[in-house]
């Protein structure tokens, strides 16, 4: 090896070492901000105190709940729980901005449902077949496609998109609350992942940059694939269900693709009941939140009368199986990041 040589190779070893000690002080800095002012955006009461406290007794060694760091497992669901499902999920409104893009190429939607009632505007029949007909859609749409191909059509549109009520981009109409508990959690050892019903090729291409989850810890539902080489090594989708995962499908989610039960479990509606319960029927220590949406001026309010976002049954168990519920309207300063933080309340 030359001398210019072994001045290159010298030159990279020093950059990547300081490198990654700027990134460890970044990340020191970050954990002490937070634990200096946990949940800023919490109001101070039942349910700040609540998850503070729950951390504090888990992460504390000698205290008779402590838990290990490899078992910090926290899973939360995406839609309405970290960002906004009103007035209809976003993964419909990416479904339903390809269907018009593409009706030139398919004259057949006229005719066949649900493509007609989406081209004709019938949100009410689209809406009738709830998550399960929304991912069934983005899979006949986009049968062939490879997961990359997926992938960039999924960022163009993140990239373009805007929400119809604010006129911000999708992935700013997460909740800053929220934001704060992933990092919250994160800064004390928790692994903090998505269990959604959600597709999961739909989540992962922005999840790690708006939540800081990477796409390996995202569970979603899926479609089938193919691997394929006539021309290079791909995987294709299929127009065929793979998994759904919602309701009693979670729980069967987390243990297949994650393999621990989660001590930390936050949702928001009747679809996330058998994770939240998974969650506190544990011998471990645990906690587990509903997100109530009461607040109609800053978001919307909806629980046991609205279909996206159904949350009953929740409800009615809360104090069997001791579940926090949150309430948006008056436990939290701000809602998204684009809105103004209100003064603590008493």
């Amino acid at each position: 090896m030359n001398l210019k040589t072994n001045f290159f190779a010298l030159l990279l070893i020093t950059v990547s070492f300081f490198s990654c000690n700027q990134k460890v002080e970044e990340s020191k800095k970050i954990d002490k901000k937070i634990a200096a002012n946990p949940l800023p955006s919490w109001n101070n009461g039942a349910t700040k105190t609540a998850i503070i406290d729950f951390v504090n007794r888990t992460t504390k060694e000698g205290n008779p709940d402590f838990v290990a760091i490899e078992d910090r497992i926290a899973c939360f669901d995406n839609d309405g729980t970290l960002w906004a499902e009103q007035p209809f999920y976003s993964q419909l409104f990416f479904a339903l901005d390809e269907i018009k893009k593409m009706a030139p190429q398919h004259p057949e939607w006229k005719t066949k449902q649900p493509f007609k009632a989406v081209l004709e505007g019938d949100m009410k029949t689209v809406m009738e077949g709830g998550e399960k007909a929304i991912l069934s859609i983005v899979m006949e749409t986009h049968a062939g496609m490879s997961t990359e191909e997926f992938k960039k059509s999924v960022n163009t549109w993140m990239a373009t998109a805007r929400h119809p009520r604010f006129n911000q981009p999708f992935n700013n109409m997460v909740y800053t609350p929220m934001i704060e508990l992933l990092q919250y959690l994160r800064a004390n050892g928790y692994k903090t992942f998505i269990v959604s019903g959600g597709g999961v090729d739909f989540m992962r291409p922005w999840v790690e940059e708006t939540y800081g989850i990477p796409p390996y810890q995202v569970v979603g539902s899926s479609g089938k694939v193919a691997y394929d080489t006539i021309n290079k090594p791909v995987l294709n989708k299929l127009p065929e269900l793979n998994f759904i995962d919602d309701k009693s499908g979670k729980p069967v989610g987390i243990h297949q693709y994650i393999g621990k039960r989660p001590v930390f479990s936050v949702g928001n509606s009747d679809g996330d009941y058998e994770m939240l319960q998974w969650t506190n029927t544990s011998t471990s220590p645990h906690f587990a939140m509903y997100i109530h949406h009461t607040d109609s001026i800053r978001e919307w309010a909806y629980d046991r009368d609205s279909k996206i976002g159904h949350l009953s049954v929740g409800l009615d168990n809360a104090k069997k199986y001791e579940f926090v519920i949150m309430d948006m309207k008056n436990d939290w300063l701000q809602v998204f990041p684009f809105q103004n933080p209100e003064k603590p309340k008493k």
